[in-house]
């Protein structure tokens, strides 16, 4: 796992800082804003399926369901991860990757 971080939006241009995945990547609630995180996945060539884990727990503690944004082999995809994700006992969001050749992305706090 990763930690990663967010980029701040100001106004001055800057030039986005691409991350390269793991299979699991954590956000710290610290990198979110406050409507939460916006992620743009950019991929070259690989088909993946990125996935934001769910930190709340059914009443028998299994984790919630997951449904997976499937990203296009060539192409670039943006959605928001809400502050939601963050969980409470780690105070990071879990995002995983199927795979991690010809991909990269960026995090921008909303």
């Amino acid at each position: 796992m990763t930690l990663q971080s967010a980029q701040t939006p100001t106004q001055i241009a800057a030039a986005p800082v691409p991350l390269t995945p793991a299979a699991s990547d954590q956000i710290p609630e610290s990198s979110f804003g406050g409507a939460g995180v916006l992620i743009r996945v950019i991929t070259t060539g690989t088909a993946t399926s990125v996935s934001v884990l769910d930190p709340g727990a059914t009443p028998l503690s299994n984790p919630g369901t997951v449904t997976p944004q499937v990203m296009p082999a060539t192409g670039t995809r943006v959605w928001l991860i809400p502050r939601s994700a963050i969980s409470a006992s780690t105070g990071v969001a879990t995002v995983t990757f199927s795979s991690q050749a010809g991909v990269t992305y960026e995090l921008t706090r909303a």
